[in-house]
């Protein structure tokens, strides 16, 4: 299921992890694991935030997908999501 992960980092640990250098890795760790069809980077109700659009094949891979973020002082979110070509699926299922 396709899945798109919000994570509001906190300031203070992500100015700590970029002070220490632990940032960039932590994100390329995240990339490795989820494997996503799109990441962003962006500010987010003024704080740094990233948004991930990646596949779940289970719901048991929720707490492994949000586990990195939490290590920034994150607050994340999960919603499934679909691109134009589920939508369409979906529709065309209606009748």
């Amino acid at each position: 299921m396709r899945i798109l992960l919000t994570a509001r980092m906190n300031t203070e640990v992500a100015n700590q992890a970029i002070a220490d250098g632990t940032l960039p890795k932590t994100i390329q760790g995240i990339v490795e694991q989820l494997k996503p069809e799109a990441i962003y980077f962006t500010a987010l109700e003024g704080g740094r935030s990233c948004l991930a659009v990646f596949d779940m094949q289970d719901s048991s891979e929720m707490p492994t997908c949000a586990e990195p973020f939490f290590s920034l002082g994150a607050k994340v979110t999960m919603q499934p999501v679909m691109n134009l070509e589920d939508l369409q699926k979906g529709l065309g299922a209606l009748g």
